[in-house]
């Protein structure tokens, strides 16, 4: 807060002097769509290359919270807590003033915030597979990859085809063999190792899957992704441990599944989603450090949260960190100096997996119903988690980004 006052004040102290009105407030619409116009490969004259670079200074100066909470370092404070470590006698009283303000219903920037800070979800939300160019959410069209199509764009398709190309079975030190292996990981949180390990009881029983290929289930409960984010966080002494428990080394990982989610999103679209982003833009550089064969990420998004009873992950917020994947797979064809191949491998989405409710979706019928979930109405039931898993397999089996590495 103290950054914002200060900022805000120089703004004011500088047009007093100059006689000038103070800067109007960002308009952060026209922002989104400057973005999307650079990321679309367009050119931003001056005065909008000034617009975008100031939303971008205001957003994060707005993301260090209300109360002069930086609520990121908060988050890794209680992750810490959780996880039994004793904290410094400062960082717990930064930890219990950011949980008391939580109480009072703080966290506007997004995280494990209050009711009084997450939105209402509107009364229908349309899948983003069935959204055209001309539908609108918020400042978003439709379509996986935007602009109403569900296919990625032709430079990506080019991109993909030459990842796909570089897939092929290693041995333990990472070598091309005809004896070796290719690893698939899951990286994510609870939700996600309920599927994928439902997907790899089915998978390793299917004739199309090719014996070169091993499933390693590496998502954990409670790890988001600003769990994964962390160099040395818990989530991944426990996976190199299961990637060694199923015979295989780190060299040989070459794809992965990472789907987004962090615990209690709030605040607005931008806010929640911004922080994702970064999150998983900084998992992903981790990935690509601990697996330097890894070619692929197939990124994906949260399943339906209509009958969410806890703050978790409920609707709006898990419909929309679909925006998110998308974000980061347009950023990274714009050139994104943080997604570059040195940092991060190469970004496809896997199977898309919301749809509202019973109602359905046109792209496959796929739908969720009240049974299909836990008691939370946020984790999978078993018919859940078998719904997912079906979704992953026709994916990686049939879809011409993945079935190359997948099948026989």
């Amino acid at each position: 807060m103290k950054t914002i006052l200060l900022k805000a004040l120089a703004v004011l102290a500088a047009a007093t002097l100059s006689g000038q009105p103070a800067e109007a407030p960002v308009d952060f619409n026209r922002a989104r769509r400057l973005m999307e116009k650079q990321q679309g490969g367009g050119a931003l004259s001056p005065e909008e290359d000034a617009c975008l670079k100031r939303a971008r200074v205001e957003h994060e100066a707005q993301r260090q919270g209300q109360d002069g909470i930086d609520w990121r370092k908060a988050q890794e404070l209680f992750q810490r807590e959780q996880r039994g470590e004793k904290l410094s006698e400062p960082d717990q009283k930064y930890l219990d003033h950011a949980k008391e303000a939580r109480r009072r219903g703080g966290n506007a920037a997004g995280g494990r915030g209050a009711q009084g800070g997450r939105r209402r979800a509107p009364d229908s939300l349309k899948p983003l597979t069935d959204m055209t160019a001309e539908d609108r959410y918020e400042d978003e069209d439709g379509g996986l990859y935007g602009k109403g199509s569900n296919e990625p764009p032709e430079a990506l398709q080019e991109a993909a085809a030459e990842a796909l190309k570089q897939v092929q079975p290693l041995d333990a030190e990472g070598r091309p063999s005809d004896s070796g292996r290719v690893v698939l990981v899951s990286i994510s949180m609870s939700n996600a190792t309920q599927e994928f390990s439902v997907f790899k009881g089915i998978a390793d029983q299917d004739p199309r899957k090719s014996d070169r290929l091993t499933l390693v289930d590496c998502a954990q409960g409670g790890q988001t992704m600003a769990a994964w984010a962390q160099p040395q966080g818990r989530p991944w002494p426990e996976a190199m441990s299961r990637l060694q428990k199923a015979g295989v080394t780190a060299q040989q990982v070459q794809v992965a599944w990472v789907k987004l989610a962090n615990a209690g999103p709030s605040g607005s679209k931008a806010g929640h989603l911004s922080i994702l982003e970064s999150d998983t833009a900084r998992v992903l550089h981790l990935l690509k450090q601990r697996f330097p064969n890894l070619r692929i990420a197939y990124l994906g998004s949260r399943i339906y949260a209509g009958h969410a009873s806890t703050g978790l992950n409920p609707e709006p917020y898990a419909y929309e960190g679909a925006f998110a994947v998308r974000h980061l797979i347009l950023r990274q064809m714009a050139g994104d100096a943080d997604l570059t191949p040195d940092k991060s491998p190469l970004l496809l989405w896997g199977p898309y997996l919301w749809a509202e409710g019973e109602k359905g979706r046109r792209f496959d019928d796929l739908k969720w119903l009240k049974e299909d979930f836990a008691a939370d109405g946020t984790h999978p039931s078993g018919s859940g988690r078998e719904k997912v898993a079906r979704q992953l397999l026709e994916f990686f089996a049939a879809s011409p980004y993945a079935k190359s590495w997948f099948v026989r």
